[in-house]
């Protein structure tokens, strides 16, 4: 495998990374912006922001030519995943608006446990030990942080 095949199939550990750091950066953002904000309209202000920059990306890097492309069933579970989304992030900033960011960001990080079992019950992905035993450190980790 050449030097680039590689470095193109690692690139989703950099990737990972930036999302860690951005999501980390939203729990703290959104702490200090919902203050004294409903946390409904907060969740709305987001989405919009979110919106209008998904689309600029996907038009300025000429792929809105793919929507006709989708199928039936990846309308399906991309519709799906939205509303999945909508209600994370209403659940999300209203806990953010009742607690500490440093005790309900664990417990929506929570979601990798969560994110891990499904996908070995419902992707039939590998089990393996070290994701197991993984997955039960990030829990006993969960509970820890917010007793």
């Amino acid at each position: 495998m050449s030097a680039n095949a590689k470095g193109k199939r690692s690139m989703w550990v950099v990737f990972a990374l930036l999302s860690a750091v951005f999501a980390a950066l939203t729990s703290i953002l959104a702490k200090i912006g919902v203050d004294g904000v409903n946390s409904n309209l907060a969740t709305a202000i987001r989405t919009v922001v979110v919106l209008v920059m998904a689309w600029g990306i996907v038009f300025v890097t000429g792929t809105v030519g793919g929507i006709g492309q989708i199928g039936a069933r990846s309308w399906v579970f991309l519709i799906l995943s939205g509303i999945a989304t909508g209600l994370s992030w209403l659940c999300y900033y209203r806990a953010l608006q009742l607690g500490e960011a440093s005790r309900v960001a664990p417990i929506d990080k929570f979601s990798v446990v969560i994110t891990m079992a499904l996908a070995f019950l419902v992707l039939h992905e590998t089990v393996t030990w070290k994701a197991v035993l993984g997955g039960l450190l990030i829990t006993a980790g969960t509970i820890l942080m917010i007793v």
